[in-house]
């Protein structure tokens, strides 16, 4: 049977049709640039209509850089004992979380590596401070892999940790750790990780437990297509089971290029030629994410590892959010990347570059104000 025409696949997927994940590869492989870009457009503005692009005020807080998994892609962890390795005291995060509430944050987005001196207890009374101290700041804090490195630690299973954990002040679960959800990539990069089936089950249990989730990818592994397709086969049907069975489903999906100037992975696939995921590729998985992740409403953009001019081209091929000001960057930019946190200013700029308005969010997306003229927040 001779295949269906590309520009008819892309046609049915405009009317919102489902695309199946043999058109799903047919996308990557075969569409015209251009016609994909559209279709990713048009499909942004009837999920989420108008001109609005919203964004989040919030920080990174890495806690702790000591960590035992060893990905092959990671500079940024130091092994335990290492004179470069750390735990933030609670000085130091005081400090950054006053800066963050000084600017007017929302949101501390707070990980770490897995460290085996640190016990579930350390971690319930770190929240319990956080909550105590800067109750106006919502706490989305570790991710799947760091819960799973919590439970095998206290032998508990995962359920009982985020329960304690939600307890004691966690109100979000972000979605680290994701990579690519292929068990022979995952091998391939992160061998002491979670297989994709523990990071999906884990993000079960919480939006089962209300918390709010995120979902993740990372591109540019030397992954082959049929692998970021089974990554988005498995988050669109956890999105469709998770909104089924109790609402509470993934908040938006995420994705950006690996860097890999620095880490042991970087020098062994420029051995084998591979080429890093530039914008161009980038641009075309984006859009595929758009097209094929039908039951995420939202799509975030992503400037710290190509740039924030290549996140406003996002805006114009499926994105409908700017991400996050981060104040702070630390595993990106220790991979060889330098940028590490934008202005509110700056993302107001940008997001009006591409002809889009402003609008802070907080993290379920809910909108706190809107930006219609140029404002410059006292």
């Amino acid at each position: 049977m001779t295949p269906e025409p590309i520009r008819d696949v892309l046609a049915r997927a405009r009317d919102e049709v489902r695309l199946t994940r043999e058109e799903g590869l047919r996308l990557y492989r075969e569409a015209p640039l251009r016609p994909l870009l559209e279709t990713a457009h048009a499909l942004r503005r009837k999920r989420v209509p108008g001109d609005r692009v919203t964004y989040l005020i919030d920080r990174n807080i890495n806690y702790t850089n000591v960590c035992i998994t060893d990905c092959r892609f990671c500079s940024f962890y130091r092994p335990p004992g290492h004179a470069e390795s750390y735990v933030r005291t609670r000085d130091e995060l005081a400090a950054k979380l006053r800066e963050l509430a000084a600017v007017g944050g929302t949101r501390v987005l707070m990980q770490g590596g897995h460290n085996p001196a640190l016990r579930i207890g350390w971690y319930e009374d770190l929240l319990r401070w956080m909550r105590a101290e800067f109750p106006g700041i919502e706490i989305d804090a570790f991710s799947p892999s760091e819960i799973d490195h919590i439970a095998q630690l206290e032998r508990l299973d995962e359920e009982t940790v985020l329960r304690r954990l939600r307890e004691a002040g966690l109100a979000g679960l972000p979605g680290g750790g994701a990579e690519i959800l292929d068990d022979e990539a995952r091998k391939r990069v992160s061998p002491k990780k979670q297989k994709a089936v523990g990071w999906l089950g884990t993000m079960e249990i919480a939006q089962r437990l209300g918390l709010a989730t995120s979902a993740s990818m990372v591109i540019g592994f030397g992954e082959t297509y049929e692998q970021r397709l089974n990554h988005l086969m498995a988050l669109r049907e956890r999105q469709e089971r998770a909104l089924a069975e109790h609402g509470n489903g993934f908040t938006a999906f995420i994705t950006w290029t690996m860097v890999l100037d620095h880490p042991p992975l970087g020098r062994v696939l420029r051995r084998k030629d591979h080429r890093k995921a530039g914008a161009h590729a980038y641009l075309r998985h984006f859009a595929a994410c758009r097209i094929l992740l039908d039951n995420f409403l939202h799509l975030q953009a992503s400037w710290p590892t190509l740039g924030p001019e290549i996140a406003c081209r996002t805006l114009q091929c499926g994105a409908d959010d700017f991400g996050s000001t981060m104040m702070e960057e630390n595993v990106v930019s220790a991979a060889g990347n330098p940028r590490s946190s934008l202005t509110e200013a700056d993302i107001h700029a940008h997001i009006r570059s591409v002809g889009f308005v402003p609008a802070q969010r907080d993290t379920r997306y809910r909108i706190l104000e809107v930006f219609e003229r140029e404002t410059v927040r006292a």
